[in-house]
């Protein structure tokens, strides 16, 4: 008879699940943190300009054709931003055999790097390993045939299909389409760590495992080499609760001192430390063959001056599952809207066009108080929620939303503000919030109502359409690591 969880219970990140079951074989060697690396080198790797370094460092890494193993049926694409799966493999072989054995290769590590359009902002979505969900089928990686569509965790997409095949996977879950993927080892995790010289941690009480060669004391300190790879590795001293969330939580908080340490001014202003940084860590480094010089650099361009500030760490929310204790699903009430917002971020703001102008033949209209302004807004473009996420940010910002429908596109043309009888100082009021589209009468609509009409060129709030929503237990790479 299976057991049932209470259908409400939620586990972060930052709180206990259920109780795990006993270690696998090698388990304990396995590494959360050294994905953070190749976080870390997308974020800076915009200070590298001259085009010979570039060449070089692009020749250091490992690349593969997956393309033809990700099938047609994939999400749209529906705005600029980018998409990386990062991967960390937990092989044994070459450099990585001195770890111990394990038979077959998982993805030890899975997050989805979200890289908002025109970089304003990034999200590192961790998924625990222990995630049951819908296998796709899969082309294998050795031999012939495909892996048939089954339940499974989510980190075994990786055994069955190599990166292709969890690409696939977290695209079906998610619905969100992924643009590239990188793979790290951690063969290579200590030479990165150390040219960063160090680590910044923090842990709320000394630590002493013999099995991952860690030796801490209480509070915060730097590490390097062996003790950096202890401190990621570790089950069994003491830092949390030894499960894969708890671990997580720790991965996360390493990962947003890495790239604090790798974004630090005194770091992009050291060219040599830059470049050191990056050649250790592409070295470590497997990808697609489409992530591309070119790529590279436009992406690093479009990052170039991001704050860590901007760049935050989040856990797919997960509930118990029912058939096993020890096994962990999504809860898509929580993990839906998250998916949803990533799915469709909106493009950056432009640079704002002046406040709409007097009319010549008559005095400035005066704007009212937000809190007076109904508004009915409708999404006439392609992309999915749109419409309403524009209303939230509205109804941050004190506007009362009155509706929020759809327009055919092909209609819509480019962004509208209307307004009916009575409604013109309502409607320069949105318009002062939402500049570059001048407010016009419509005999057609309701008194005292505004419309809004998103069309081709959106619905661009300066500083308000950039919002993606707050997950507990997030990390932010700016935080204080002992707070």
């Amino acid at each position: 008879m299976q057991r049932t969880a209470p259908p409400q219970r939620v586990y972060y990140a930052d709180t206990a699940p259920p109780p795990p079951g006993p270690p696998e074989r090698g388990r304990r060697w396995r590494v959360l943190g050294w994905v953070s690396i190749a976080m870390s080198a997308l974020l800076v790797v915009g200070s590298i300009t001259a085009y010979g370094f570039w060449r070089r460092l692009d020749g250091q890494i490992d690349r593969e054709h997956v393309d033809d193993k990700l099938g047609d049926n994939r999400p749209a694409k529906l705005n600029n931003a980018m998409n990386i799966l990062l991967m960390g493999s937990d092989t044994r072989e070459g450099e990585n055999a001195r770890y111990g054995t394990e038979e077959g290769q998982r993805s030890d590590t899975t997050i989805l790097l979200h890289i908002s359009p025109g970089g304003e902002q990034a999200i590192g979505i961790s998924f625990p390993r222990d995630s049951m969900v819908n296998i796709p089928s899969c082309r294998k990686r050795k031999g012939k045939g495909t892996s048939p569509v089954h339940l499974d965790m989510i980190n075994s997409a990786y055994a069955y299909g190599g990166p292709a095949c969890t690409w696939k996977t977290i695209e079906a879950v998610t619905n969100i389409r992924i643009d590239h993927y990188v793979e790290v080892d951690f063969s290579g995790f200590k030479r990165v760590v150390n040219a960063l010289d160090g680590v910044e941690i923090c842990v709320p009480k000394a630590v002493d495992d013999p099995k991952a060669e860690l030796h801490l004391k209480r509070g915060r300190q730097t590490v390097r080499g062996d003790q950096a790879l202890g401190y990621v590795r570790t089950r069994t001293g003491g830092l949390g609760d030894g499960s894969d969330l708890s671990r997580i939580t720790r991965q996360q908080a390493f990962m947003a001192s890495v790239v604090k340490k790798a974004t630090d001014k005194g770091m992009l202003t050291d060219p040599g430390r830059t470049y050191n940084f990056l050649s250790a860590t592409t070295k470590s480094l497997k990808a697609d063959d489409r992530l591309s010089l070119s790529v590279m650099q436009k992406l690093a361009g479009s990052l170039r001056g991001i704050s860590a500030g901007k760049i935050r760490f989040v856990t797919v929310p997960v509930q118990a599952y029912p058939a096993d204790k020890n096994r962990v699903q999504f809860n898509m009430a929580l993990a839906g809207p998250l998916f949803q917002s990533v799915r469709g971020d909106n493009a950056p703001p432009e640079p704002p066009p002046p406040p709409v102008p007097a009319q010549p033949d008559g005095p400035k209209v005066q704007p009212v108080r937000h809190v007076l302004v109904r508004v009915a807004v409708y999404n006439g473009t392609k992309i999915q929620n749109l419409g309403q996420r524009t209303a939230d940010q509205l109804q941050e910002e004190n506007f009362k939303v009155v509706k929020v429908g759809t327009r055919k596109a092909s209609a819509a043309g480019r962004t509208q503000i209307l307004y009916g009888a009575g409604a013109e100082r309502q409607a320069v009021t949105l318009a002062n919030a939402l500049p570059g589209h001048p407010p016009r009468a419509w005999a057609g609509g309701r008194p005292g109502i505004v419309y809004l009409i998103i069309g081709t060129d959106g619905a661009n709030l300066p500083g308000l359409n950039q919002r993606l929503p707050k997950v507990a237990g997030e990390i932010r790479a700016d935080q204080d690591i002992c707070k």
